[in-house]
């Protein structure tokens, strides 16, 4: 007898730690939400996609196993970790691409042009979404994504406005069709606008919707415009930072307003920008070597298609169909003021 219990405390696994066994459960979802960032990255090499960011190549990705083959339980850990945590990291990391020194050469008048560019579109996006009926969240989403940077700022707007994935989804739609339309567009007006480089990089900067497709469309009419598009863009990246702890205040005052009976848990607040700024002033005053700052904007850009591959994991045809034709309206709608009114000031500001 003494001899048989001996056996059997033997053949018994030593128990798991308490933090060891959280994160096995983490490995499969962060393995295959890696490797559809990583296919993404290796699709932009293919004819015709190069110019879509590896983001939003791999929300696509995302949808399609999702709603092909469905995603498995084993991973739900694990994406549900690269949409929270990984994409604060991801954006914290984006801090390093800009320096106030890159600010400071887009000018006062610049600057201007951009802020006031992205709070009007901000604004009447929001308005417009209240008047066609689409849902809150949603058309914050779309009014992140239309007026500051695309796909990441989408995803960094629902860590507070807390949307379903079918939303970010749908937002992400949005911003991906009518920038490329933008990229696409903007290099055969540059003639008939009468824009100097400068003004159309700024104008370029200004409005439209993803890094990569600014530095497409901008580079289009020249180097001058081309850098100059890059770095207003930046500095409008650099806005992400106040927009979110706004939309996190916001969604505070909502939900004390609503009180706990009604709204349930309370929005965090987006704290990690904070370090995102941090970091903007350690690229500033810190000369970090350019070979390493390239691998960071790699590892940064693989991380936030971690998260968009994450959200579309998540995402159902089903539910992105039940949403309707406003939501895309909307986005148009986003699309053509943003474009129009910065123009606008560019053309009063020249």
């Amino acid at each position: 007898m003494a001899a048989r219990s001996h056996a059997t405390f033997i053949a018994q696994p030593a128990p798991r730690s308490g933090l060891a066994a959280p994160l096995l459960a983490l490995w499969p979802g962060l393995a295959l939400t890696a490797a559809i960032a990583a296919a993404a990255f290796g699709l932009r090499q293919l004819p015709y996609l190069g110019g879509f960011s590896p983001m939003i190549l791999a929300i696509v990705i995302g949808m399609a196993l999702h709603n092909v083959l469905g995603t498995p339980a084993r991973a739900r850990p694990g994406v549900a970790f690269a949409m929270r945590r990984i994409l604060r990291a991801a954006i914290v990391l984006l801090g390093l691409q800009l320096t106030a020194a890159q600010v400071a050469e887009v000018g006062g008048t610049g600057l201007a042009v951009i802020t006031l560019t992205l709070v009007a579109t901000f604004l009447f996006t929001v308005w417009l979404g209240r008047r066609l009926g689409v849902e809150r969240g949603l058309a914050e989403l779309i009014a992140a994504g239309t007026s500051i940077c695309g796909a990441s700022a989408v995803i960094a707007a629902n860590t507070v406005t807390r949307a379903p994935d079918e939303d970010v989804a749908y937002a992400v739609a949005c911003v991906t069709v009518f920038g490329s339309i933008a990229m696409l567009g903007y290099p055969l007006l540059v003639g008939a606008l009468d824009l100097s480089p400068q003004a159309y990089g700024l104008w370029a900067g200004a409005s439209i919707h993803e890094i990569a497709q600014v530095v497409a469309a901008a580079y289009q009419d020249g180097t001058a415009a081309g850098e100059f598009g890059t770095i207003a863009k930046l500095s409008r990246v650099m806005l992400l930072a106040p927009v979110i702890m706004c939309l996190g205040l916001a969604a505070a005052r909502r939900a004390r307003r609503q009180g706990a009976d009604a709204g349930g848990a309370r929005p965090p607040m987006p704290w990690f920008v904070l370090g995102f700024l941090a970091l903007v002033g350690v690229n500033s005053v810190v000369n970090i070597p350019a070979e390493l700052k390239a691998h960071l904007v790699v590892a940064t850009s693989f991380l936030l298609s971690m998260a968009l591959a994450a959200m579309g994991l998540e995402t159902s045809f089903a539910k992105l169909k039940a949403k309707g034709a406003r939501p895309f309206a909307l986005g148009f709608a986003a699309f053509a003021f943003i474009a129009g009114f910065s123009l606008m000031l560019v053309k009063i500001t020249a």
